[in-house]
């Protein structure tokens, strides 16, 4: 095989991967935008994702900022040398990195410290498997952080939450698939897709799970018994009422794919993998002797465009009236005028802050002045011109509860007056926010072009001993929009969903299937 050749087809894989969701996500995305209630947060919330898919395209940048862990599904022709596959795969992944087509993932799990070109010990995943065709099948799928987290692991009989006891039954498999969809909520960036793997051990059940995710969004189970228990959840899930960001609504599952496996009798586990709305997902099929792409798989049907209607604009246009402005340094007194459902505009300054930097300003001072100021729950992908200044090529929301247990302490601590993230936090973060005078503001959670296209610059940067996506970058922002979901009078949008979500998961404890 010409090495070099499929070295390229495999850049042109993960650039593609990255930037451009695949036709059959689009079709989902819009049928959900359709469906969605106008005038409401979730309206806003696809809106603006929609728009930020189109940004993606016209720029060839990386849809959401968290680029994942790549994950590769290859089936080889006999005979075909793996070992040269996976050191080209390795070399397009660091030159995709390079390039700011994929952020700087890879860190080691005892030390921290980030290798700076996503790899590093199993990092990227590669997994083989081979065929009597004559050609090679190569599957990517980016799945980043926060949906990852929301991936749970049901062993039955189990009692869930709301609805009971989950027997070793299609009704119990059934019970663990609607509590997925529960329990993710916001923070896996509804609306999303799940994958199912029923059986298995536990690191094969989920390994099924995660397989699912590569089947199309519009194909049909052959299993008779799956798929009605697809068709099921999806039609259910979405009268949960959690919606797109977790802000309640109409859209809040866009696909359910589930698998099956033998298992030991001793041993029955509902295996879930969540991804996030960006479902960053392709496949090529590749010719064997030349290395170049023959065929690129997901791609069937219409193509989805996302240009932006007149309509839309004259309603962002309208709306934009009641956006309340805020500019750091931010004054308590202003900090508690705001209420829950409040859409803010911010101009000035902010700084990121993600994992590392919690734990660092939990144990020491700030490098800058963070009285009155907006943390920014962000790990950027940035890249530096050859004058040696920093670009930011996507800026999107990280999930924040990873911060619950450092948030109200350090807003205390440095006097900082509004944090940003998406997914929301817990209740030691909304007590601190109404004995000190803050706010919590939700982002639209993967729309890493539309927030690049606010910030107007980089001034500076702190702590880059933690690597790109968790040092501190202060940046500077022109009408970053984002919605008050926690305020400093004890209100907490995610709380309220999540009450009520349970309220209506609780609706589907009796048996379904007989």
């Amino acid at each position: 095989m010409n090495i070099a050749k499929f070295q390229e087809s495999m850049y042109e894989l993960i650039v593609e991967t990255s930037t451009k969701l695949p036709k059959d996500v689009r079709r989902a995305v819009l049928a959900a935008k359709e469906k969605e209630n106008a005038g409401t947060s979730a309206a806003m919330s696809l809106a603006t994702i929609t728009r930020n898919i189109k940004m993606a395209d016209d720029q060839v940048s990386p849809i959401c900022q968290d680029t994942g862990l790549p994950t590769f599904k290859i089936k080889t022709p006999v005979g075909v040398n793996q070992l040269e596959i996976k050191e080209a795969i390795r070399n397009a992944i660091v030159l995709a990195t390079k390039e700011g087509k994929l952020r700087p993932n890879s860190v080691d799990s005892l030390t921290g410290k980030n290798s700076g070109d996503n790899l590093g010990a199993g990092v990227p995943v590669i997994k083989f498997d081979q065929w009597e065709k004559d050609y090679i099948d190569v599957r990517l799928i980016l799945k980043g952080g926060g949906c990852e987290n929301k991936n749970i692991q049901y062993s039955l009989p189990c009692e869930l939450e709301g609805l009971g006891r989950a027997g070793r039954d299609l009704d119990g498999i059934r019970k663990c698939i609607m509590h997925s969809v529960y329990q993710a909520q916001g923070q896996g960036c509804s609306a999303g897709f799940i994958g199912v793997g029923i059986g298995g051990d536990r690191s094969s059940g989920y390994d099924l799970a995660k397989e699912q995710l590569f089947r199309s969004v519009e194909d049909v189970n052959p299993n008779e018994d799956l798929r009605a228990l697809e068709e099921y959840v999806l039609e259910n899930a979405n009268k949960l009422g959690i919606g797109t960001m977790g802000f309640g609504g109409e859209a809040t599952l866009l696909g359910c794919k589930i698998g099956v496996m033998n298992r030991i009798p001793a041993s029955f586990y509902v295996s879930v993998a969540y991804n996030c709305w960006a479902f960053r997902r392709l496949g090529v099929s590749v010719d064997a002797d030349s290395g170049a792409i023959k065929e690129w798989a997901y791609q069937d049907g219409e193509f989805i465009d996302f240009a932006e209607s007149q309509a839309e604009k004259e309603t962002a246009a309208a709306s934009s009236a009641e956006v309340i402005t805020l500019e750091a340094p931010i004054t308590e007194e202003k900090i508690r005028s705001l209420k829950v459902g409040d859409v803010v505009q911010i101009n000035g300054l902010m700084y990121t802050g993600r994992d590392a930097i919690h734990k660092y300003l939990s144990d020491h001072d700030a490098p800058v002045d963070l009285n009155g100021q907006v943390i920014y729950h962000c790990g950027p992908v940035m890249l530096k011109d050859e004058k040696g200044e920093w670009h930011v090529k996507a800026a999107g929301p990280t999930t924040s509860i990873r911060e619950e247990p450092y948030q109200g302490d350090i807003m205390k601590k440095f006097g900082i007056r509004a944090v940003i993230g998406k997914g929301g936090m817990g209740p030691k973060t909304l007590a601190a926010l109404q004995e000190h005078g803050g706010v919590y503001l939700n982002a639209i959670g993967g729309a890493a072009q539309y927030y690049a296209d606010c910030i107007k610059g980089v001034e500076g940067v702190d702590l880059m001993q933690f690597g790109i996506p968790e040092a501190m970058w202060h940046l500077r922002v022109e009408g970053f929009t984002a919605v008050v979901t926690m305020d400093s009078h004890g209100n907490s949008l995610h709380a309220d969903v999540d009450q009520s979500s349970l309220e209506k998961l609780a609706q589907f404890k009796e048996p379904v299937f007989k």
